[in-house]
């Protein structure tokens, strides 16, 4: 496949050169690329025998994914490569990769994996790591300007002509309907779903997540029937300079309607009880309507704001929330910094380094009605879709489609009209289908 962009697509078992061993050990000094930028854990290395996942071991997980939930998922591997990086896709040509320094004139590459089929890489030995950056950048402020409807179309329709329109064919030809992308650095905080092919996002025809590293994410399928969820949120921060959350006491009474568990709002939104109630009864699903701020430099500057305190990112972990493992951790408000590597790595490793399967969570502070639409549609669709990036997505298309609206008072939805606070309904009537409204929202880690 080529076009104007100068790409090389390759498939890798009709490379004479690369052995089946080659390629296996490639795949994992790829995925060590991304794990050792979304990770402070040691790298392993790569001819340990202890290593999780090779090529085959990564298909086979893929193709148990599809038998249990019908879905058809595959890998999209975006990174920057050294001008000088071999056309062979083998363990020397990747090991390489992983410890360099990050150069503005490296290229861009794509190689996407499935669980039937040979891989495919496509490679732009023109197109580098600065100018991808400078749209990526350009693409998300376009997106956070609702007030311009269009202008983000260019920039959209760019980030898929480089990422996504190389594999088109072979996603159509191989059913693929869920894309899981591992980005490199500077990439992780764009909108995917928002990228555009001319008539359509992306997400009107793929599920979307995003997962840090596969060799730190294991690729299994947990069923949310019977779980329980422990929802907690804050409507007005004291003397913590950020904005009131008005719609936070009707989402959090719209989860805890739509899924048994328990709800606590404002000076019940302590971290004692956040533990305590995790301690007593082992939540699967933890919602947290509230801020979260991923900032650049040290982890503790990035925070999850309860009622009583920050809690920063680097203390995580000590909520023991992967013991049991907590599946889904939902944070319906808050920000990231597209670019700023400590930043990215804040938000794409809460799934990794909290212990949870996966996050949902946004890019950027969005309208507080719409995250209360998008949020009142995901657990609707949880409890009728097999995956939870199903059920986001379904949720970003009743956006789209206008079915998510604020209309004369109320939030509209397929399932019935949810009455609006006094506050929200000086909103007015408000479409909700442009993509700063239902972009923003990711999903971080397992995405099924």
């Amino acid at each position: 496949m080529t076009n104007s962009n100068s790409q090389d697509s390759q498939n890798f078992n009709q490379q004479g050169n690369s052995t089946n061993s080659d390629q296996q050990r490639g795949l994992v000094s790829l995925d060590q690329q991304q794990n050792s930028a979304t990770s402070d854990k040691p790298k392993e290395d790569v001819d340990s025998p202890n290593l999780q996942y090779n090529l085959q071991e990564t298909q086979v997980k893929l193709n148990l994914i599809t038998e249990t939930t019908r879905v058809k998922p595959c890998l999209v591997y975006v990174f920057f490569a050294p001008e000088d990086r071999s056309n062979n896709f083998n363990s020397a040509s990747l090991t390489a990769q992983t410890n360099r320094a990050a150069r503005d004139n490296d290229s861009l590459e794509v190689i996407m994996i499935s669980g039937k089929g040979d891989p495919i890489r496509v490679q732009f030995p023109n197109i580098t790591r600065r100018q991808v950056l400078e749209v990526a950048n350009n693409f998300r402020s376009e997106v956070t300007n609702s007030r311009s409807f269009r202008s983000y179309l260019n920039p959209a329709k760019q980030m898929y002509q480089w990422l996504l329109a190389p594999l088109e064919a072979e996603l159509q030809k191989r059913g693929i309907d869920n894309l899981v992308f591992l980005m490199d650095a500077g990439l992780r905080s764009i909108p995917i779903t928002a990228m555009h092919d001319g008539k359509e996002f992306i997400v009107e025809r793929y599920s979307v997540g995003l997962m840090p590293s596969l060799n730190l994410t294991p690729p299994t399928y947990n069923p949310l029937e019977g779980s329980q969820v422990l929802a907690m949120g804050a409507t007005n921060f004291t003397n913590s300079g950020l904005n009131p959350l008005p719609a936070v006491s009707l989402e959090l009474n719209t989860v805890s309607q739509l899924w048994q568990g328990s709800e606590f709002l404002n000076d019940r939104f302590t971290l004692n009880n956040l533990v305590q109630q995790r301690q007593d009864r082992p939540f699967r699903m933890i919602h947290l309507a509230t801020h979260a701020v991923f900032s650049p430099g040290d982890r503790s500057n990035s925070f999850i704001q309860l009622w009583d305190r920050k809690l920063s990112l680097d203390q995580l972990e000590q909520l023991n929330w992967g013991n049991p493992p907590v599946d889904l951790l939902v944070l319906s408000a808050c920000q990231t910094a597209l670019g700023d590597r400590d930043a990215e790595l804040g938000f794409a490793s809460l799934a990794i380094n909290a212990g949870v399967r996966s996050a949902l969570a946004s890019l950027w502070e969005v309208n507080d009605a719409a995250t209360l639409g998008l949020m009142t549609k995901f657990y609707q669709q949880l409890q009728v879709t097999t995956t939870k990036a199903e059920a986001l997505q379904q949720a970003q298309l009743a956006m789209i489609r206008g079915e998510v609206r604020l209309e004369e008072g109320n939030l509209v939805t397929p399932d019935g009209l949810i009455p609006l606070t006094e506050e929200l309904k000086n909103l007015g009537n408000l479409r909700l289908n442009h993509p700063y409204y239902w972009s923003a929202f990711t999903m971080v880690g397992n995405p099924w």
